[in-house]
């Protein structure tokens, strides 16, 4: 990845290292969580295509926030991708590792990160031309002593695993030289969202941003 969005988000990997999900169906309360999170210091966000409104709900925080990068995950389809592009997405998170959808992003200069959890998936992407994918489901998939293993034989990979992340093992995936960022839910419990609590969302994301620092220090 070396066009111009890849520097903008390993720029701000390099500061904030934590990519929250949202996953909203209503376009006010996506922005409103945006910019929670934002408060606390997160402005790369990848909104879930998990529900019938969650394109529109990506769109309108493009839209209504400054200086946040909005990428679309669950891309399950070139189609899904074609989509979410013509929304305004800024890069695309796939749970899977797809050829044609991989092609497509790196077609329009547009960062991917498909899901891997197997050596045979990460030699795919390497040898597809990509140096950043998710890891998935992280936990499941091993945990940082799998990355570990991964890491030592694909020395030029990044890894951004998400799945099972919680503020209590992300310090150990963060300590990993190979890993970029981190995603995860567990910054945007429906519980708040659904009470209005944004306070709190903000509070998860300070939280987050702590222990990213500590863990690069």
């Amino acid at each position: 990845m070396t066009n111009d969005m890849s520097q903008i988000l390993t720029t701000k990997f390099a500061v904030a290292p934590v990519v929250p999900l949202i996953e909203a169906d209503d376009p006010t309360v996506a922005v409103q969580t945006a910019r929670a999170l934002q408060a606390g210091g997160l402005d790369v966000i990848e909104v879930v295509l998990r529900t019938d409104a969650a394109l529109e709900c990506m769109e309108a925080i493009i839209a209504e926030t400054d200086d946040i990068v909005v990428g679309a995950g669950t891309i399950l389809t070139v189609d899904d991708a074609q989509k979410a592009v013509s929304r305004g997405a800024q890069f695309i998170v796939c749970p899977g590792l797809v050829d044609a959808v991989v092609n497509f992003c790196l077609e329009k200069g547009l960062p991917v990160f498909p899901g891997t959890m197997t050596p045979g998936e990460v030699q795919q992407a390497h040898c597809l031309g990509l140096d950043m994918v998710k890891f998935f489901p992280a936990k499941l998939a091993g945990g940082v002593p799998m990355l570990k293993a991964l890491s030592s034989v694909f020395r030029n990979m990044r890894f951004m695993p998400t799945g099972g992340v919680s503020a209590d093992n992300l310090g150990e995936f963060l300590a990993l030289p190979s890993v970029v960022a981190c995603g995860g839910s567990w910054l945007t419990p429906k519980e708040a969202i659904a009470a209005g609590d944004y306070h709190a969302i903000t509070n998860l994301a300070r939280e987050a941003v702590r222990l990213a620092s500590a863990a690069r220090l």
